[in-house]
């Protein structure tokens, strides 16, 4: 597994993020904004991801763009990823952007390795995922949410349900006293992304 660190590498205070090639071009400005944001204080450690949509889907899943399918490639991914926190005394979130968001919250039901879980703009339209989380649970105190306002406002009917999953993934994290947070963006999908995320990890940091 392939990964890039920014911020303080003495920190205890570990955010691990799936990134692919695009994504890791704005990465040091992502970690400059969270700085600013949050304070000095974290190691960012961005995990490359080279098979988008078979490393971070959790189970096989029809195309709903294009013609590629989900690969169900998560399990392989956490387990790479779960090394990184077996260092005692580090506080380890995961977090991510898009199918990295779905997949920070996946890993959150399976282990309960991370302290929160910073899903911007997540993929929670992949089908049956809301109903895995309320059989499954998540597993860590602290979950932010985020979504473009424009995001459900698609023709593709799969991903128009992105703004009912995720209020309704907010409502039942809420219900179950998850420590958790539902912000909007202005703009679609593709829109500061890097801010987004940075968002997200940066409430992590000043609320825990």
């Amino acid at each position: 597994m392939i990964s890039y660190e920014y911020g303080d590498p003495a920190s205890r205070r570990i955010l691990i993020q799936p990134a692919d090639e695009h994504e890791l071009a704005g990465i040091e400005r992502e970690a400059a904004a969270i700085a600013a944001l949050a304070g000095p204080d974290f190691r960012l450690i961005a995990v490359k991801i080279a098979d988008w949509n078979r490393e971070l889907s959790p189970w096989e899943a029809p195309p709903v763009f294009g013609k590629e399918g989900f690969g169900g490639g998560a399990e392989e991914t956490l387990a790479e990823i779960l090394l990184l926190c077996a260092e005692e005394g580090r506080r380890c979130f995961l977090g991510g952007y898009s199918l990295a968001g779905l997949f920070a919250l996946w890993a959150a039901c399976e282990t309960d390795a991370f302290a929160g879980v910073a899903a911007a703009s997540p993929s929670v339209w992949f089908p049956d995922f809301t109903d895995y989380v309320k059989a499954h649970g998540i597993r860590c105190g602290r979950v932010y949410l985020s979504l473009g306002d424009r995001e459900e406002k698609t023709r593709n009917p799969v991903m128009a349900a992105v703004g009912d999953r995720i209020r309704e993934l907010h409502a039942l994290l809420a219900a179950r006293g998850t420590d958790c947070i539902l912000e909007w963006n202005p703009g679609n999908h593709f829109r500061e992304p890097e801010l987004r995320t940075a968002r997200a990890f940066a409430w992590l940091l000043r609320e825990g």
